[in-house]
Formats: structure tokens, sequence, C-alpha cells
């Protein structure tokens, strides 16, 4: 798999994301007897947690990070970096089809929402001041995910 660029993202939000590998769907009131109220408020209703509010942010160690969610596995730890955001942040999902990207114009702001493409959790955005070679920042609510080794 060739990982997205800024270019395939903007495409991907703007023409229509990728086939996911599976789908998930519970209704809102199993949702919420599945979560967490703050799982449910960050991953069902599009919030976010409150910066450098993880320790999440400064775990490096080997692992893979699952949507909270659906366990559905999405980043690998090999491509999460410091990016001093607040927020775990990666330079790519662990494979096409499990992100879906979505318009953004929320808050005043136009950005590029990432969620879940298994069962639609909201993860966080991505943007394109990320390190080489992706050039991307998946900024993403550690409430969100799940670490798994």
């Amino acid at each position: 798999m060739s990982h997205p660029d800024w270019h395939q993202v903007l495409h991907w939000a703007n023409q229509g994301n990728p086939r996911p590998p599976a789908r998930v769907e519970h209704s809102d009131q199993e949702w919420r007897a599945i979560l967490t109220p703050e799982q449910y408020r960050i991953t069902r209703e599009k919030g976010t947690e409150r910066p450098h509010s993880s320790a999440m942010c400064s775990l490096f160690e080997p692992g893979r990070y699952h949507c909270v969610c659906c366990d559905t596995p999405l980043f690998d730890a090999g491509n999460k970096f410091e990016s001093h955001s607040g927020w775990p942040s990666f330079t790519r999902p662990l494979q096409e089809g499990v992100v879906a990207y979505h318009q953004d114009r929320s808050h005043g702001m136009h950005r590029i929402e990432v969620t879940c493409q298994v069962c639609d959790a909201h993860l966080g955005h991505v943007f394109p001041d990320g390190p080489p070679p992706s050039g991307l920042r998946y900024c993403i609510n550690a409430v969100a995910l799940n670490r798994a080794d």
C-alpha cells in the first residue's frame, strides 16, 4: 500500500473514501452502554479532549493503537511522533481504508476530520505539517484509542 499524502487526503475528503475492511454499527443506546461517557462524547459526538490530558502523548513503546469503539487496528507506534500538540500524533494510518476523511468547517475553521471508517468514530484531524515522508500529522484524541501490544 502506498501511504497517503496531503493531496490524496484532500481527494478522499472531497470525492469519497476507500472502502472499509468491515463495518460495525450500533444504535446510540448501544454505544452509550459500550463506552464511558468521555469516550462517547469524543467518538460519537465529535468532542475533543483537553490537550496534554493523556499520558499516551509521551508513550512510544512498540504496539498498535485500536479504535476504542470497534477495536479496529488504526495506527502503529512506529509511526507515532512527538508533535508537541498535546494529542498523540501519527504520520499515517496502519492501512488504507481504516481511516476516513471528511471536510470539517466547524468552529470557524477548515480542517480535515478523521474517523474510524469501520464504525464512524470521531478520532481527530489530519494536518499537512507532519514529518517526512508523508508530511502528515494525524492528531488523534487519546480517548478514542486503545493501545495493544
